[in-house]
């Protein structure tokens, strides 16, 4: 097996420097980095993430702080660096799986109460719309392809048809014709 190498960010940021300090932590949040230490933060390598680290590390010096960048790889195996990855991708699974269930729970509380407005409609294609966007951000961070994925697809597509059926009785209710765009 291939070792892999990996990019580790140390930073230091001044306590002053909290706009800087919550900037950061999001941007590196939002790429799927995984904190190491305090203050430090890991990738897998490649051209993208040494790109990141070096904007974040440029970030990092405009606001007093200092940063440094390397690359490394683990000694006696990957397999806690790869773990740290799998924890950070189970929480948001865990997560995209509570609010796929709660966009199901949604539409049967407006089912049971015969609630078919197209304001109701709306709401609910919103709510896909994110959930489908959230769950791309998700696999793209998904850097060691957790099995996981495949359940939120599945979760994702439960959404999606039972929101179509929705739509089909908000059309009904409406006296509209035809299939709603969109699904």
């Amino acid at each position: 097996m291939k070792k892999r190498v990996w990019l580790l960010l140390l930073m230091q940021l001044p306590t002053s420097a909290s706009t800087a300090r919550v900037g950061v932590w999001r941007r590196l949040r939002a790429a799927g980095a995984t904190s190491v230490e305090h203050g430090a933060w890991m990738l897998p390598l490649s051209v993208a993430h040494r790109s990141l680290f070096a904007e974040i590390a440029e970030t990092i010096g405009s606001a007093g702080g200092s940063a440094a960048i390397f690359e490394a790889d683990a000694v006696g195996g990957d397999d806690a660096m790869v773990a740290r990855f799998a924890d950070d991708r189970a929480r948001e699974y865990d997560e995209f799986a509570t609010r796929s269930q709660g966009l199901l729970d949604e539409i049967a509380k407006e089912v049971a109460a015969e609630k078919f407005t197209f304001a109701e409609l709306e709401e609910i294609e919103d709510d896909l719309k994110k959930l489908e966007i959230w769950l791309g951000k998700i696999e793209a961070r998904d850097f060691f392809a957790s099995q996981r994925i495949s359940v939120a697809r599945q979760e994702l597509e439960t959404c999606a048809a039972t929101a179509s059926s929705f739509a089909e009785r908000v059309y009904a209710a409406s006296g509209v014709s035809g299939t709603p765009d969109g699904f």
